[in-house]
């Protein structure tokens, strides 16, 4: 899922990079030998600075490429995109929400780089990132960059409440905590009813899933089990404040909600400090993050991994220059630089460290170990439209019976990834 439309972007305030263009297969530079390589970045993905910055030294180190990037914007970038990978004019590279790969792979229109992932250095790849790029065992879309929630704390009412967020390491300590936290005043947390992300990453740390194939097909997993304990767990955490239970995140918007004072903590990207801060400068050095506990304290909490892969179409004039694009891109020593430059999470495990220095971006890459995606169909985007997940969730907060409540959605989802429509 492009991390845009999963609100993760809307609470990030971000270096916007140059105007979107048009593509272009021109196969040298206006007569210099030089062959031109088009890439297509999207809005937010790069600052202006870091593209310069990547653009010099990959023209320095590569002087036989005169590079050539576009700035697209999120808002109709699908139906662009579909129709570059069907046309004979397609860029070389192409920036694609983490779990849009299926859709793009599925039509034939992408490059195979499974023979090549051990030279991209692929067994260090975030989880989140590379199963969603791989589509019926091939590898299309190679990881760029990640993004994912942790828990946002005020310091002051955790240390007023006489409880320290180091020593939160398990969810059961979490819900203990969070109970001493919602007292007089102030609210434990602030969780909507409808936050599905929240409730897919307790869903994974139980051993469930939101779908799973099952024979020929797919069968939602919302009924399970694991699934059913997530969502109790869920359910005694929403209690301990007073998030709406019939909205979701975005209505009204969490971190504008915890901007007013009363709120002791939030779930979401670590960019929503800066929206909160923005709104209550009072509360400027009175954040702190930590990631979403786990079910024991040896492993974060299970997130929904937001981000980007990298993908190249079957269609592009420079599939060996387009790999070399992503190599350097994708490779550590651009991984680090970017990951500073944008508060990113790299995209392999081993360069954690890169991002040690900010306080947010570590704690989301602590938890993006155990990342995880939506189920790698091409029609999860049917299900997210429908979104039963949501109104499941609500009904079971308002009194319906769990069990008859994720039966039913587990049949919705079951029927709409099934269907050929």
């Amino acid at each position: 899922m492009k991390y845009r439309s999963l609100a993760l972007f809307s609470t990030l305030v971000l270096g916007a990079g140059l105007a979107a263009c048009s593509s272009g297969g021109s196969s040298d530079d206006a007569g210099t030998g030089r062959t031109a390589l088009d890439v297509w970045l999207m809005r937010d993905s790069v600052s202006a600075g870091f593209q310069q910055e990547f653009e010099t030294g990959f023209e320095k180190a590569h002087p036989e490429i005169d590079l050539k990037i576009q700035i697209q914007e999120w808002e109709g970038i699908g139906e662009k995109v579909t129709a570059a990978l069907a046309s004979n004019d397609a860029p070389d590279v192409i920036e694609v929400g983490n779990t849009q790969v299926a859709q793009y792979a599925q039509s034939g229109g992408l490059t195979d780089f499974s023979d090549r992932v051990d030279e991209l250095g692929g067994g260090a790849w975030l989880k989140g990132l590379a199963e969603p790029g791989a589509y019926e065992g091939r590898q299309y879309g190679i990881p760029y960059y990640a993004a994912n929630r942790v828990v946002i704390h005020r310091t002051d009412l955790f240390e007023k409440a006489g409880v320290d967020p180091a020593s939160i390491r398990t969810r059961d300590q979490w819900i203990a905590a969070t109970r001493k936290l919602d007292a007089g005043g102030t609210q434990g947390i602030y969780l909507p009813g409808q936050n599905w992300y929240v409730l897919s990453g307790f869903v994974w740390d139980e051993g469930g899933d939101l779908a799973v194939k099952s024979g020929g097909g797919w069968k939602g997993g919302l009924d399970s089990p694991e699934a059913l304990r997530a969502m109790d767990f869920y359910q005694r955490l929403q209690a301990l404040g007073k998030g709406p239970k019939d909205s979701d995140e975005s209505q009204p918007p969490q971190a504008e909600v915890m901007a007013k004072g009363q709120v002791a903590q939030i779930i979401a990207v670590p960019g929503g400090a800066k929206v909160i801060e923005e709104k209550n400068p009072e509360l400027k050095g009175k954040l702190g993050f930590f990631p979403i506990p786990g079910k024991t304290a040896d492993r974060p909490g299970a997130v929904f991994t937001g981000g980007s892969d990298l993908v190249v179409p079957a269609a592009a004039a420079h599939q060996e220059e387009a790999f070399t694009l992503i190599r350097e891109l994708t490779g550590d020593a651009w991984q680090k630089k970017l990951a500073v430059a944008m508060s990113y999470v790299p995209n392999k495990t081993t360069l954690a460290d890169a991002v040690a220095g900010d306080p947010g971006t570590a704690a989301m890459a602590a938890g993006a170990v155990n990342g995880h995606a939506t189920p790698n169909t091409p029609q999860w985007a049917a299900v997210e439209a429908k979104n039963p997940v949501k109104e499941y969730m609500t009904a079971v907060l308002t009194g319906e019976d769990p069990a008859s409540g994720a039966a039913k959605a587990s049949r919705t989802i079951t029927d709409t990834l099934n269907s050929d429509s």
